[in-house]
């Protein structure tokens, strides 16, 4: 564990699985996470001081769902195990789990039987099974019943069960529950600090980097790479990070020119690169999210490897992708979740390519990037900029990509932002933008009838991208954004704002 001992959470599929570790580490317990089946030997030499069991999607009673045996685990250190968790613990220890008529899914609340420490003996609490413990293993006994009488927590000399997410901010307490597992319970030290992390993802690019090779950096104009730039340039220095800001025509208004300058003026190694009509070429004709996000990765790469100089042993491509795109991509550490779509640097990315991937901060959450890049001594003004994806604009035009549909949607982003920072309400949205319908719906303007398309405003607040929920504009400022649109952007008949949360949607609408 990179010379720090701390806890190891085992994936059995959650989608809530990094929320475990994001948690413990906000206070300051290291922890890690690995696939289910991790093998017993390197936990035992990792010496953790508690291993937690995540939720899944499965039912340990049915056939081919991912099991473990927990007595060998117990005997490394100290178990918590969350959902299904709990009811692997109780399953092969020698309880009872079945499938329950009354499922919980969503708010709960739980009476607990004795006070624990910083958690009220009734709370609030975040539910999603259809299974229930109904016989806890010898050495257990039940403190805590959720309102429909299902056990919620078991408890033993050695290990804990909740049959709810303490991970999610749903869950009032939550935090404090996972605290006195990890600092009452398991006698851990919260001593994982911010410089720790700088150190650690120094540690690890320089083991995969080496002393010698060089890395190309794809910036995109975002956070996330400008933090994995700096981050690396810090690391092995700026004559061996060779930074390329790509012009893909699908970037925000004037973004190219401000950000490239931006990117010089922190002291990165950056080239521009004007590659648009590759990408609207690679994009011409292509509808299917999937496709469009892979044409995008595949040009990327292109225009990468072009870029590639004989002079530099250049080697490695340096990226920005964050764990909230890999979670929606892939079974991040091996655990059987499932996709939810592919990202251009993760699913989209080609099956061959001449580069070895640099991605260090693919385990963080937005704002723990944001922190690194605070702590790296980027400034609040490009830190503090809303999420902006890889694909760019092209996710924001439901259907084929053309130049048409990219300045109907540049121009009503524009406006869009610029309303957000004149009424001071940029900085409470996590993350707004525009996105072009492939619907158009008669109008009416200057007396005239008109026939053009619709443009749907999203603006979210969360903390981490998991989950996010729409912000409650005023209707005075719908109206005056939407007047605005309407009059100024030719093409746009009419304008909606998405009030659905994540879940059921994802964040982008492709």
């Amino acid at each position: 564990m990179a010379g720090e001992r701390g806890f190891i959470i085992l994936d059995f599929g959650s989608q809530l699985t990094q929320l475990i570790a994001r948690r413990l580490r906000e206070n300051h317990f290291y922890s890690e996470i690995h696939p289910y089946n991790f093998d017993l030997e390197k936990i035992r030499a990792a010496k953790p001081y508690g291993i937690i069991l995540s939720g899944g999607p499965n039912s340990v009673y049915e056939k081919g769902s991912p099991l473990r045996d927990v007595k060998e685990l117990l005997e490394v250190a100290p178990v918590l195990g969350i959902c299904y968790g709990m009811q692997l613990m109780a399953h092969t220890l020698g309880g009872e789990v079945q499938s329950s008529s009354h499922r919980e899914y969503g708010f709960n609340q739980v009476h607990w039987s004795e006070e624990i420490s910083g958690v009220p003996q009734d709370q609030k609490v975040w539910m999603s099974h259809g299974d229930v413990v109904i016989k806890a293993p010898p050495g257990f006994e039940i403190i805590a019943q959720s309102k429909g009488g299902h056990p919620a927590a078991m408890r033993s000399k050695r290990a804990w069960g909740v049959q709810f997410h303490p991970e999610v901010a749903h869950t009032e307490n939550g935090v404090a529950f996972l605290n006195h597992f990890c600092k009452d319970f398991c006698q851990a030290p919260p001593n994982w600090k911010g410089q720790h992390i700088v150190q650690q993802l120094q540690d690890r690019v320089r083991q995969q980097v080496g002393t010698q090779d060089h890395v190309m950096v794809g910036l995109s104009g975002g956070v996330d790479s400008s933090v994995v730039a700096t981050l690396l340039t810090k690391t092995l220095g700026a004559e061996r990070v060779h930074c390329v800001f790509v012009n893909n025509g699908l970037l925000r208004k004037n973004e190219y020119e401000e950000v490239l300058q931006q990117y010089k003026n922190v002291g990165l190694n950056v080239k521009g690169v004007d590659a648009t009509e590759e990408f609207m070429s690679a994009l011409k004709g292509l509808s299917d999210p999937e496709l469009k996000r892979k044409a995008i990765g595949r040009v990327f790469i292109e225009v990468f490897e072009k870029e590639l100089s004989p002079k530099y042993p250049i080697r490695w491509l340096g990226q920005g992708t964050l764990y909230p795109d890999v979670i929606e991509s892939i079974s991040f550490h091996g655990g059987p979740s499932q996709t939810i779509k592919s990202h251009h640097n993760v699913g989209g990315l080609p099956e061959r390519m001449k580069l070895g991937l640099v991605e260090p901060v693919r385990e963080l959450f937005k704002d723990e990037v944001r922190a690194l890049g605070k702590e790296l001594g980027l400034p609040a003004e490009m830190l503090g900029r809303h999420p902006f994806p890889g694909p760019g604009l092209a996710i924001r035009v439901i259907g084929e990509v053309t130049p048409e549909a990219l300045r109907v949607v540049r121009e009503a982003d524009a406006i869009f932002i610029s309303k957000l920072r004149q009424h001071g309400l940029y900085n409470q949205i996590w993350q707004a933008f525009c996105v072009l319908l492939p619907v158009k719906t008669v109008g009416v303007q200057g007396d005239g009838r008109t026939y053009d398309q619709v443009l749907s405003l999203r603006a979210v607040t969360s903390s981490d991208g998991m989950t996010a929920d729409w912000f409650g504009f005023s209707f005075e400022f719908l109206r005056e954004v939407s007047g605005e649109i309407t009059n100024k952007v030719k093409g746009v008949s009419r304008v909606v704002y998405d009030i659905t949360s994540k879940p059921p949607s994802t964040i982008e609408w492709e």
